[in-house]
């Protein structure tokens, strides 16, 4: 692995074809740059980690690309290399997190009326935008309602509802899905491959299910791994556990199956021993709550729980089939609110696992 580049950076995509599980989002924007119908701001909308900045810049490459070979950029050309290295003059990106104020919209909005240095289009990608501040929102409203024709912006965000409905009407919007499970193990085996890193499928199954359908969370874990493990050996399931703390789902359908017998002592003692060994409880929290709705889901219609949506194992599901035989709806309906209420109530616990506790406490004296 090249030194000092984390493999979320290093394998960035930088073509429209590299993208994995957006396909209707790239094709509606190949499409508009090949028809040469675009728009002066795009707002995309989405889960952390699903390609929402990635698009963008590739967007600006192919719009900007010297080479005009369509709806592609080339990545060889000058306004290419440029915004690969982040060295562009006419490609403004932004952290609205960092930058909410009113003065740090102003200053990029004095900007926008020079023409590009180089290229056709200036563009401006502002991320987390749903964090500007009320005035900073309100001054680049105005930009938005008569935006000079060299310009486009490309607004980012993982909270929609925050922002102001009038930036949201004037914008070309786009909805990005989370990502399945089998679609980050399939970019993650792609990766090591290349990287030349022995794994086992069960690890990378791991990883992908803790990354909860987010490409750079899984492959910053993954990053962890190698660097455990070093890069001539072996990634397995126990060193990814042990290492970054995280759930299996043997954990999580053993736990249910002592609530499932209404087991108190066996839950609480493996919640402690969790505990103990260092396994992250809120992830397991998290982990539990996904878990329950797929079984939930499986009481309601089994269509709807599939290897592909889950990530769970043929084995696995089969023990969720057995288990929800053995409760009615209404009965997991009720775990999932009670874990719901524990999870939320873990972030400002002074012990840990007491959220825990006690909501394995009132399922278990409650009759399912």
């Amino acid at each position: 692995m090249e030194n000092n580049v984390v493999l979320y950076r290093k394998y960035r995509p930088q073509e429209f074809d590299e993208i994995i599980g957006q396909e209707h989002i790239v094709q509606t924007l190949t499409n508009s740059i090949k028809s040469g119908s675009l728009s002066h701001a795009y707002l995309f909308c989405g889960p952390r980690g699903s390609g929402k900045t990635t698009i963008a810049r590739i967007f600006a490459k192919a719009v900007n690309c010297q080479a005009k070979t369509g709806e592609k950029p080339c990545n060889k050309c000058n306004s290419c290399v440029e915004i690969m290295a982040s060295k562009s003059m006419d490609l403004v990106e932004i952290d609205a997190a960092s930058h909410t104020g009113v003065d740090d919209v102003r200053e990029l909005i004095s900007g926008i009326k020079f023409s590009p240095v180089k290229s056709k289009y200036k563009i401006f990608i502002i991320d987390e935008c749903h964090q500007l501040s009320k005035s900073a929102a309100n001054a680049l409203l105005k930009t938005l309602e008569e935006p000079p024709a060299h310009a486009i912006f490309m607004l980012a965000t993982t909270e929609a509802h925050k922002m102001i409905p009038t930036i949201i009407s004037r914008c070309q919007r786009f909805d990005f899905k989370r990502l399945h499970t089998s679609e980050i193990i399939k970019k993650l085996e792609f990766i090591l491959k290349k990287e030349g890193v022995k794994f086992e499928p069960s690890a990378l199954s791991l990883i992908a299910l803790n990354a909860r359908g987010s490409f750079r969370d899984a492959e910053s874990l993954l990053d962890k791994c190698i660097n455990f493990t070093g890069q001539d050996k072996l990634i397995t399931a126990k060193e990814v556990k042990d290492l970054l703390g995280v759930v299996e789902v043997g954990q999580i359908s053993k736990f249910v199956d002592f609530i499932v017998r209404q087991n108190a002592q066996e839950a609480i003692v493996s919640i402690n021993a969790m505990a103990d060994e260092g396994v992250d409880l809120q992830e397991f929290a998290k982990t539990l709550v996904f878990y329950l709705r797929q079984c939930l889901l499986f009481k309601i219609n089994p269509a709807f729980l599939t290897m592909e949506s889950s990530g769970f194992s043929t084995e696995e599901i089969a023990k969720i089939k057995e288990q929800t035989e053995k409760l009615p709806e209404k009965g997991i309906q009720n775990m999932l609110e009670l874990f719901i209420d524990a999870e939320n109530k873990m972030k400002y616990a002074t012990i840990l696992q007491l959220p825990l506790e006690l909501a394995v406490i009132d399922i278990t004296h409650k009759e399912l």
